[in-house]
């Protein structure tokens, strides 16, 4: 227990100054070029470790929980100045995408909704910001099946307009305050909190936006110093969806994926004409991005994710059964149907198996005036 206490403080050690806020001295625990930001030094606080197992022992007991190791910041020199390609044939990227999915404990969803609704955040109000929502995973149906190969039913979703802005952000005061970092009682409730709503570490992804479309919103929701004020969270009851999110997961093979970026580039997209789009990019994961987490993309993981965000859940449908999803996925009119046309042969699969559906409710909706 109290290894796993000393882990956890150690990945939330970054978002606070304690050395500051104490009067003690710390003693670096590790310094080394490997792996790790610039001049980062990890500081141990024997006191602290104390005070933790003391205010987390019963949460400990009643939920065990696997934690996570240091967060590591990714240096500001890695963020580029423009949006770039990883190689020349591969398509430039429009925005940059990080993700945060977590594994809710059963019956806690509201909790953890609520947590998310109460917190402190400057979000809409930093350089670079586009979107934001928390999306809460659900089925089409209640005979869908179920999603067996994701744990993850909650994801933050967060649309910058430059990768540099992101890194910014994470490296600055707006992110402590956002992870109870500014106070050591701030530290030790989000400690419990977390240990007591989730099951495991969450675990962070980030992509390349590429292909993105997006609307112009008629309204915003109203934000007070960055977040959402207007939104009442009791962790009783769920909060309303705002938006319902589609998106389908794909495992590009390799070598194929500046063909399967450039098939979908070369699609005739209706989506902007829909009635309830609100916007759609395909996300690229980032192979390259450094934090905690960040596990190196396994070959049977999706590399490639395409995400349309709607109005509602009636908006996707009508898409859904209309004519312009048929163009999309390549079907052809009636009118264009028989004759002695032979039918055009099909391009070999890109994929190494048939790419996944995922459905999301969004909630705690922040969007810039331009929209995504």
């Amino acid at each position: 227990m109290l290894l796993a206490l000393l882990d956890l403080l150690l990945y939330l050690l970054p978002c606070m100054h304690l050395s500051r806020q104490l009067s003690l001295k710390p003693r670096p625990l590790f310094q080394g070029p490997v792996g790790f930001a610039p001049n980062l030094r990890i500081l141990c606080f024997k006191p602290v470790c104390t005070l933790l197992c003391l205010a987390a022992a019963d949460a400990l007991v009643t939920a065990p929980v696997a934690v996570p190791r240091l967060w590591l910041t990714m240096s500001l020199a890695e963020a580029d100045a423009k949006p770039v390609a990883p190689s020349e044939s591969l398509l430039r990227r429009d925005r940059y995408v990080a993700t945060n999915r977590f594994t809710v404990r059963n019956g806690k969803g509201a909790k953890f909704e609520q947590r998310w609704a109460t917190r402190k955040s400057r979000l809409a109000s930093l350089e670079g910001f586009k979107y934001f929502q928390l999306m809460r995973r659900v089925k089409l149906s209640d005979d869908a099946p179920d999603y067996e190969s994701d744990p993850f039913d909650y994801v933050s979703f967060t649309i910058w307009d430059q990768k540099r802005h992101f890194n910014a952000w994470r490296a600055g005061e707006a992110f402590k305050e956002a992870h109870g970092g500014t106070s050591l009682t701030a530290f030790i409730g989000a400690m419990v909190s977390s240990l007591r709503v989730l099951k495991g570490a969450p675990r962070p992804a980030f992509y390349d936006g590429l292909l993105m479309q997006s609307t112009v919103p008629a309204t915003v929701p109203t934000t007070v110093d960055g977040w959402r004020a207007d939104v009442e969270a009791d962790g009783v009851a769920s909060l309303p969806a705002e938006c319902f999110v589609a998106m389908n997961k794909f495992v590009v093979l390799p070598g194929q994926e500046a063909a399967f970026e450039q098939r979908w580039a070369a699609r005739k997209s209706q989506l902007s004409k829909c009635d309830g789009f609100v916007s759609f990019s395909m996300l690229r994961r980032d192979a390259k991005a450094k934090g905690h987490g960040v596990a190196p993309l396994s070959e049977d993981e999706p590399n490639y994710t395409s995400c349309t965000i709607w109005r509602d859940r009636a908006a996707f449908d009508a898409w859904r059964s209309g004519q312009a999803f048929g163009q999309a996925h390549g079907q052809k009119p009636a009118s264009s149907a028989g004759g002695d046309a032979a039918e055009a042969p099909k391009p070999a699969p890109m994929w190494a198996r048939p790419p996944s559906p995922v459905f999301y409710e969004g909630v705690l909706v922040i969007s810039s005036p331009e929209g995504a």
